[in-house]
């Protein structure tokens, strides 16, 4: 009676971009076996996995940068079911002894995911941590933008017009935000610079509240997700929710 055969074991490896990933495969004895390009699509997605499971049965595989390119892959490859690993930069002696290549560094992606070394378990990507993490990098911009347009708006006051200033005098930052941007000017006199300091006063002090409101949206849905992942760290008085929510994305998804 014949016996069973045994499928190889095989592992990949995975250099990611932001248009095309290069996969490379290597045997039980760590022997690369192929490299390939496949684009960062669904469909690309499939075609790796299929061309990685040819060689033999797919212990694990070792994906380079799955917080930023590698992001769409990790998820593709978890939701299937397989083991994988994030890769880490090689050092900078390993990268003068090997060179620097795609193909390269998706086969030593490959050969740390089979010896385990510069390897750590991927953040899942795919919880709440995901969405605050999103919410709070969206915040993060609305605030510079904010005050990227204060500090365009006090510049303009000092240079506007003796007329202008007299009225802005002795305001809160935000008395005076609302009132600039309750400012009616003319559009169709831009030529005059008055009313052109007028005009660019209000839009931004418009763009200022605008972002004000956004960020204050934005916080409401951030406390709605810490309040619900971890009720008992807001409770304690030392602890905010920038830092609750700060702390939370570090720890991320995994258990």
């Amino acid at each position: 009676m014949a016996g069973k055969v045994t499928e190889t074991a095989v592992v990949g490896g995975v250099d990611t971009h932001k248009d095309l990933h290069v996969a490379a495969v290597v045997d039980q004895n760590n022997k690369v076996l192929g490299t390939q390009f496949f684009s960062t699509t669904r469909q690309g997605y499939r075609q790796m996995l299929a061309w990685m499971t040819s060689f033999g049965a797919l212990k694990r595989i070792g994906v380079e940068c799955t917080g930023t390119y590698g992001s769409g892959l990790l998820r593709y490859l978890q939701n299937a079911g397989l083991e994988v690993l994030e890769v880490t930069a090689p050092d900078r002696m390993e990268r003068r002894k090997r060179g620097k290549s795609d193909t390269i560094d998706a086969e030593c992606a490959a050969h740390a995911a089979f010896s385990g070394i510069r390897t750590v378990t991927p953040k899942t990507r795919n919880g709440m941590i995901e969405s605050l993490r999103v919410l709070k990098t969206c915040r993060k911009t609305a605030i510079s933008a904010r005050r990227v347009a204060l500090q365009i708006i006090h510049p303009n006051i000092i240079s506007a017009p003796d007329e202008l200033r007299e009225q802005l005098r002795n305001m809160t930052r935000m008395q005076l935000i609302r009132t600039l941007g309750a400012w009616r000017p003319d559009a169709s006199e831009y030529r005059n610079v008055t009313n052109v300091y007028r005009i660019s006063l209000k839009s931004l002090a418009r763009r200022y509240l605008e972002l004000h409101d956004e960020i204050a949206d934005l916080d409401v849905m951030i406390a709605a997700i810490v309040d619900e992942l971890a009720p008992e760290l807001i409770k304690r008085n030392t602890v905010g929710y920038e830092s609750a929510s700060q702390l939370l994305i570090t720890a991320g998804d995994n258990p």
